[in-house]
């Protein structure tokens, strides 16, 4: 009995069952998955174990053992969704009602947040217009945080995650930007650090965790214009790389003790100078009203970001200061973590500035490091010293890319926004074995376990596997 008790353990952890995602981008952010069998070709007609519809959110999902979760919304609902990983059946499912709306770009929601899990079936999820909750197994609510309102026109896009025992989320704003870490079973915070605000100092980066040699485990976090490193028990910065670009969206990645990142910046100021604004001004004050700026779609989209002061008006003087701000370093940095204080002139490897995007999050898969940009433009470098193997286009996915790449089984996944999976081999010089086509809209990254390919589009989560 005991041996064949033993053999269907092992059989299941052969399978790969129980196999995490844990987080956005699965172990430590890395979207690598030692999962095998995952398939090449699929489809709502091939490989398609199941599909379930789901609430509209853009957070991504996450895997245990036997669960799939994601978030989404139904008008004032904030929901927690667990499905069953073999079958896409809903296992249970947990509404709360937003305490507000607060009014942020149209690309994001209070859904983008991914959630978090501890391995024991506890899950944790914030909502940014609420705070974090975290539910038990059974989907029984274990506590709750509020948290904000947030001072960020493109909202809050950071995710939890999870070291130990403790639970750490980044919200970066215009003012007011904090990191906090809680007890995970009881959410008692243990500390919380006020980060450096001002104009232009937003982000939306998840942050990773390196664990040097010798000494306790730091949090990551890619910032506006630095690289930082938090001591997981106080909070305290320990060390950090400045002379960074702004705005970073994308989760660091970690490989052999060199983190990557990326942030948005350029050598000469990205914007149209105030001049060409003036067009706008209809009434001839000098100043870009929000009525005036609706005849301008991207301005008026993007029109609180622009009005510094949320005086209703973008003046010379706030255009100008934009303008400034866009010149700075950007690009993918590759930083080799540690020291104490200021390593800005000690620890920069190398930075890489031509193809790659602040949005998609860098990976580093088999010794190479691939990125993906708008258009399907992949590019893959050596990490070590960022020479570039190849640059080229995936074939049928030529479009807009949110989405970062995962990796596993051999292959790299790309997601396009129109829901077009490219599948990659994974090489120096990579090649596309496949595209295939959902037909939904998706901005969301996928999860891997198990021999499967969770991917959630706008209106569902689908599960791929091979069939023999």
């Amino acid at each position: 009995m005991r041996i064949l008790l033993l053999l269907a353990v092992l059989a299941i952890a052969s399978n790969g069952w129980t196999e995490e995602w844990n987080r956005f981008r699965g172990p430590n952010g890395t979207g690598v998955s030692d999962a095998t069998g995952l398939p090449v070709e699929f489809g709502p007609a091939k490989n398609m174990d199941w599909r379930t519809e789901v609430p509209f959110g853009r957070s991504s999902p996450i895997l245990t053992a036997e669960r799939v979760i994601v978030t989404g919304t139904e008008g004032q609902k904030l929901i927690t969704l667990c499905l069953d990983r073999k079958t896409g059946q809903t296992v249970w499912r947990r509404e709360i009602t937003r305490d507000r709306t607060q009014k942020i770009f149209k690309g994001n929601d209070t859904a983008t947040p991914s959630p978090a899990t501890d391995g024991m079936n506890n899950i944790y999820v914030f909502f940014p217009d609420f705070g974090m909750v975290s539910y038990g197994p059974d989907g029984k609510e274990r506590w709750r945080l509020k948290l904000g309102p947030f001072d960020n026109f493109y909202g809050i896009a950071s995710s939890p995650i999870l070291q130990g025992d403790t639970l750490v989320l980044v919200c970066d704003q215009k003012s007011g930007s904090f990191i906090i870490a809680l007890d995970k079973e009881t959410g008692r915070v243990q500390w919380r650090k006020d980060r450096r605000s001002g104009n232009n100092m937003i982000a939306f980066s998840t942050p990773i965790v390196w664990v040097p040699t010798k000494g306790k485990a730091q949090v990551i976090v890619a910032g506006a214009y630095r690289i930082e490193a938090y001591a997981i028990d106080s909070g305290a910065i320990v060390w950090w790389v400045g002379n960074q670009g702004t705005s970073p969206i994308a989760t660091p990645a970690l490989a052999n003790g060199i983190i990557y990142a990326t942030s948005f910046g350029a050598d000469k100021p990205s914007y149209p100078p105030w001049d060409s604004l003036l067009q706008l001004d209809k009434n001839k004050d000098g100043k870009i009203s929000a009525e005036e700026a609706a005849a301008n779609p991207e301005m008026a989209d993007h029109f609180g970001w622009a009005d510094r002061d949320s005086d209703g008006f973008v003046s010379a003087a706030e255009w100008d200061a934009i303008q400034r701000e866009s010149v700075s370093e950007h690009g993918v940095a590759a930083v080799r973590a540690g020291g104490a204080g200021d390593q800005t002139k000690r620890r920069l490897v190398w930075r890489f500035k031509k193809d790659y995007s602040e949005v998609t999050s860098p990976l580093v898969y088999r010794g190479v490091l691939y990125i993906v940009k708008n258009g399907g433009i992949v590019t893959s470098l050596n990490p070590v010293t960022g020479e570039v193997f190849k640059t080229g286009r995936t074939e049928k996915a030529i479009e807009a890319y949110f989405s970062s790449p995962v990796a596993a089984d051999g292959k790299v996944y790309l997601v396009s926004n129109d829901g077009k999976i490219s599948v990659l081999k994974a090489d120096p010089q990579w090649e596309v074995l496949a595209v295939n086509d959902l037909g939904e809209e998706c901005q969301t990254t996928p999860a891997i376990g198990g021999g499967s390919i969770y991917i959630r589009t706008a209106k569902a989560v689908y599960s791929f596997s091979p069939k023999y």
